[in-house]
């Protein structure tokens, strides 16, 4: 087959060359006429157009300028310290109010006859402004006490303090025996003695109104 194809094409080219010497116009007109069959014509794409750039749109108006608010640092909160409350009452002891008497002395200054002093004393409770104090009244320690085992003597010196309430119209109640040196029977009598036979001006509030409150009171031995 493939030698039958080349006797072919020597063929041809043998005959296309005798054309040429015998017939060169014939031969030229046959091949344009050939060329223009077979003429291709090769069109080139045109280039694709670059799409033109956006416009910038106009500048819109500017913004106000922002403003930095002022930044303030945070308050330290400033811790109130509680208002002091007032002191509770105490036994403490105030001035001497026992009544005293003519005669060599008093049981309360020295040797001689006399009456003994009832030593008063008080604290401020919650709530009070003026503490209370003894209005009338006072402990005679000859007249109001018996004569102790051994005698007056023996019971020279010492004290009994004790501790109440006393009410808004000045009197004492729950009344207690807070410190004793005496003889027992002495102590016992004091409570009582001081609610019967003392009156006290009340305590009273800052608005000046009078409320309860614990007072102390002593009584001092210093009879012979």
């Amino acid at each position: 087959m493939p030698l039958l194809l080349a006797i072919a094409v020597f063929h041809v080219v043998a005959l296309y060359g005798l054309s040429r010497l015998l017939a060169p116009e014939f031969t030229a007109s046959v091949e344009r006429e050939v060329a223009a069959v077979f003429t291709v014509t090769v069109t080139t794409p045109d280039e694709p157009e670059t799409p033109p750039e956006p416009d910038e749109g106009a500048q819109g108006n500017p913004g106000e300028e922002a403003v930095p608010q002022p930044v303030t640092a945070p308050r330290t909160p400033i811790e109130r310290k509680p208002e002091p409350r007032p002191e509770a009452s105490s036994t403490g002891t105030a001035d001497r109010s026992g009544a005293r008497e003519s005669g060599d002395g008093t049981g309360a200054q020295g040797d001689g006859l006399g009456t003994g002093s009832g030593n008063q004393g008080g604290g401020q409770g919650n709530g009070v402004a003026v503490r209370p104090s003894v209005r009338s009244g006072s402990l005679d320690v000859r007249r109001d006490f018996p004569v102790p085992e051994g005698g007056r003597a023996a019971r020279f010196g010492t004290s009994v303090t004790v501790f109440f309430t006393v009410t808004k119209d000045g009197r004492a109640r729950d009344c207690s025996v807070t410190q004793s040196s005496a003889d027992a029977q002495s102590t016992a009598l004091v409570c009582p003695l001081v609610i019967e036979k003392i009156r006290f001006n009340p305590a009273r509030n800052r608005a000046g109104d009078p409320v309860e409150a614990r007072y102390g009171y002593r009584v001092d031995f210093r009879e012979r």
